[in-house]
């Protein structure tokens, strides 16, 4: 079985993008780029590996040394400080309701905008108890420090 040079550069580019989902950094997808094009010019023109290799090997580092800053600028995203924060922030001050008894030396639950978190408190408060949050009680914001109405 004879697999032509253009063929087998193809595929190199297709391992080259699945390799680009797999690891980060946004740099394989450039030499699957630069294996494209070096299975093109194989295709169209009758030319020895050693040339077909440096034209893969220019068009590679071509298009990561021209593309790449341009194209992190379209595909990165936006990242938004403190967002965490902010959204844990929002939920001091709102009320709640006590679905399992808090105690000081034993957290209970809150069911708040539908969900249920764990909640302390200074004060023993029982179920059915609307409470209002005071801040949160954890690093992770998974828990609420709460006090009865």
């Amino acid at each position: 079985m004879n697999i032509s040079l253009s063929l087998m550069w193809f595929f190199a580019g297709v391992i080259f993008i699945i390799a680009e989902l797999i690891l980060p950094g946004f740099v394989v997808i450039f030499f699957a780029g630069g294996s494209f094009i070096a299975s093109i010019c194989a295709w169209l023109f009758d030319i020895n590996l050693t040339i077909q290799t440096s034209i893969f090997l220019f068009s590679s580092l071509l298009l990561l040394f021209t593309l790449r800053k341009y194209s992190l600028k379209i595909f990165k995203g936006k990242v938004i400080e403190n967002m965490d924060d902010d959204y844990a922030n929002s939920k001091i001050g709102k009320h709640a309701v006590v679905t399992k008894k808090i105690t000081p030396e034993l957290s209970g639950e809150i069911k708040f905008m539908g969900s249920f978190w764990r909640a302390t408190s200074e004060s023993v408060i029982e179920e059915g108890k609307s409470v209002v949050i005071e801040s949160q009680a954890t690093e992770n914001g998974l828990t609420f420090r709460v006090k009865a109405i």
